[in-house]
């Protein structure tokens, strides 16, 4: 039986709130700890240069400076210290320059907030218990960094979409999976060296120590080597030696003990010779590895990396609570007015985070408004219902094809629950075209209902892209039609974010032509991120209804393509603005309505003031590779004037291939927008054809005439049905 969704996601999150605090805990210290080897890297005690000295160099200049001396270490840094005896009998360990044997500056001691860090990142000041407990939560992080990665493919629909685009529809959500996606080998690196080095300072891996002690004792020379065995020292340098310890006497079992950086050398001290060579084996190279890994020593931008990865984990942490917390916050109760077996619809909702209820709410109050008896549920509650004839089902798609979170029982209870009466219904999917699984698991509950008895298709499946509330809306339009019931569904109504609108200052404006239409630019008081397509919200001044306008984008200013209404408070008021006139207002996203910028060939379809968003994509250079054609349908010739300078504008840029004009009023050329669109069959066809897409902006009646004759045209030039142009997103629409 395949894993659920639920699985995992309660898998990560039950990890993570398991080893929340030690998590914490040890990202803070590593945030600490990271900055050590930057500071180190940072001291003035590296000499350039000095990889390819040789170690024997090195050796003559610390002998004639020195009475003794006991060792020669290369850090991670490059950084060369000897401990010697000096002339004045005293044991001195510090940095030299290993060209001139020269002191250059004392051992670096461990600053106490590092030691602090170090001590509490490594046990939490509880010895052995602690390291026990770190080395847990390192392997807890790795196992919710993998749960994470499954939980992104499923999301992402598979493995081979994982780096592929994640749509944006919250900043934590967003973030917390576009990140975890790059984050995701640092992470693995981290713990896993984490464990790594817990598990080797409890003695649970092999030792990889190597023994300076030789097993034979070698002939005895009457003269000591002291280095000067050519043949050896000469041919080390700097860059091969880690640490050379010389010997503490003059016994022939003492002997120079290399070490390199893959073995340890064990040399006579008289004859010069290697008695011992023992390669560090994988445990010691392993070990050392991690060390280096999971503390950056003697790599700046290593380090750094750290640093950012244990700021990232802060932040999944932060995000991953706070998602957690949203969806409990989402998590809907529904509350009926009638019980489920005495109603005749039936409203079952799958969703994830809990958006799609928004739409069975909106279809739930619109058929109480006319007096139908409506329940309301989750598909995962699914039962009888004794009086019931229509199910209307709304539901989202995870990943690439699996069920929400409360549907995932849904195919089960319907193969084990015999409806008591035949039950008509419809299915609506709801998911993002960007994701290879498009609507999959409505498509599933669709097919698995056609072959059921007892469920009778009342219209086909339809699918929505992201959200969008007017396709629903009319999508519940034509379900009512066929029903024979007038519905009106009512967008559920948002609390406007008052405290987090702008300034915008009105730089340009037109006056009014014979359509009571005008141009309004307007400027943003601070840097605003907004795009053509998008919506300006508004709420005049008393009013707490929120007005959207389409915006068009021009060198970053924003223009508004607007007609005064007779009674419109809006409109009106925006009509009366003067230049450098103030008003405030907020940007919404409007996903729907974007400029498809990979598609070779666009056709803009606007009539009246609808041409807006179409102003400010048709001046956008990121456009210009992408080939655009608009048609504008008005009342007269006049109508158009205040929009002529801007397309011309597009056309000198070469933004702009072609321009088609229909005037309903203009008696020697009336044309309706529908006919100029018929005229252009062979372009409109062509588009299609080539994987183009039309865009339609402006009334709903418009809308309705163009769209039957792209239908007309698609059908009888390439074969295809309106739904299919629908499906692979090639018809756009932003219509009112």
């Amino acid at each position: 039986m395949p894993m659920t969704i639920s699985i995992w996601r309660y898998s990560h999150l039950t990890l993570a709130i398991s080893s929340s605090i030690f998590i914490l805990l040890a990202t803070l210290t590593g945030i600490v700890l990271a900055f050590e080897p930057i500071s180190n890297q940072l001291k003035p005690y590296a000499v350039k240069h000095a990889e390819g000295l040789s170690i024997y160099t090195t050796i003559e200049g610390l002998k004639s400076e020195y009475d003794d001396i006991i060792s020669i270490e290369i850090d991670k840094n490059d950084f060369v210290s000897a401990s010697v005896i000096t002339k004045a009998g005293k044991n001195e360990t510090f940095y030299i320059d290993p060209f001139t044997a020269k002191k250059i500056g004392d051992i670096i001691e461990k600053a106490p907030i590092f030691k602090f860090a170090t001590n509490l990142h490594r046990s939490l000041f509880l010895k052995s218990t602690g390291r026990i407990i770190v080395g847990l939560a390192s392997l807890l992080l790795f196992l919710i960094a993998i749960t994470g990665v499954i939980l992104v493919m499923k999301r992402q629909g598979g493995s081979k979409r994982f780096f592929s685009r994640v749509i944006k529809e919250d900043f934590k959500q967003y973030y917390h999976v576009t990140i975890g996606r790059y984050a995701l080998i640092p992470i693995l690196i981290v713990t896993l060296t984490g464990v790594y080095l817990s598990l080797e300072k409890f003695s649970v891996l092999p030792s990889g120590k190597v023994s300076h002690s030789i097993h034979e004792a070698p002939e005895k020379h009457t003269t000591k080597t002291n280095g000067d065995a050519p043949n050896l020292f000469e041919n080390l340098t700097l860059r091969d030696v880690l640490k050379v310890e010389f010997p503490f006497s003059d016994d022939v079992e003492d002997c120079f003990f290399i070490k390199l950086k893959d073995r340890a050398l064990l040399v006579n001290q008289y004859s010069g010779e290697v008695v011992r060579e023992e390669l560090y084996g994988l445990t010691a190279l392993t070990s050392n590895l991690s060390l280096t890994l999971h503390t950056g020593q003697g790599n700046i931008w290593w380090s750094l990396m750290l640093l950012t990865t244990c700021v990232t984990i802060l932040f999944f942490m932060y995000s991953g609570f706070a998602i957690s917390i949203d969806r409990k916050k989402n998590k809907v109760r529904l509350k009926n007015k009638y019980d489920k077996d005495s109603v005749e619809f039936i409203i079952l909702v799958g969703s994830e985070t809990g958006h799609t209820f928004s739409f069975g709410m909106a279809l739930y109050n619109a058929l109480t408004a006319i007096g139908k008896r409506v329940f309301i549920s989750e598909l995962n509650a699914y039962s009888t219902y004794q009086k019931a004839q229509h199910v209307i089902i709304l539901t989202s798609t995870y990943g690439d094809g699996e069920p929400p979170a409360n549907a995932n029982n849904f195919e089960k209870l319907v193969s084990q629950i015999q409806p008591q009466n035949t039950l008509e219904y419809a299915v609506v999917g709801f998911g993002s075209l960007a994701y290879k699984g498009f609507c999959n698991y409505a498509i599933v509950v669709d097919s698995m209902l056609q072959l059921h008895q007892k469920f009778v298709p009342n219209l086909s499946l339809h699918k929505i892209n992201n959200q969008s509330f007017r396709a629903f809306k009319d999508w519940a339009r034509s379900w009512g039609k066929a029903k024979g019931l007038s519905l009106k569904i009512e967008e559920p109504i948002r609390t406007a974010n008052l405290k987090n609108r702008t300034l915008f200052k009105v730089v340009g404006r037109s006056a009014l032509n014979r359509d009571d239409s005008f141009l309004l630019e307007l400027e943003p008081a601070q840097k605003l991120k907004f795009t053509s397509g998008d919506l300006l919200s508004v709420y005049p001044k008393g009013d707490t209804v929120e007005r959207l306008y389409s915006i068009g984008k021009i060198n970053e200013n924003m223009v508004l393509s607007i007609k005064k209404h007779k009674h419109g408070i809006c409109s009106t008021y925006f009509s009366e603005l003067k230049e450098n006139d103030m008003i405030l207002a907020d940007v919404k996203r409007n996903k729907d309505f974007q400029c498809p910028t990979s598609a070779k060939e666009v056709v803009m379809i606007a009539n009246g003031t609808g041409i807006g968003p179409f102003l400010g994509m048709l001046n956008d250079k990121s456009f210009r590779e992408v080939k655009t054609y608009l048609f504008w349908g008005g009342r007269t010739q006049a109508s158009f004037q205040i929009y002529s300078g801007l397309v011309d504008q597009a056309f000198y840029t070469h933004n702009l291939s072609g321009l088609y004009l229909s005037f309903s009023k203009e008696e020697s050329q009336k044309k309706y927008i529908q006919d100029a669109v018929l005229e252009n069959e062979d372009l409109i066809s062509r588009v299609l054809k080539n994987n183009g897409v039309i865009m339609i902006c402006g009334s709903v009646a418009m809308e309705k005439e163009v769209i039957k004759t792209i239908e007309y045209i698609a059908l009888e030039k390439l074969k295809i049905s309106l739904k299919d142009i629908k499906t692979s997103g090639q018809l756009i629409t932003d219509c009112y």
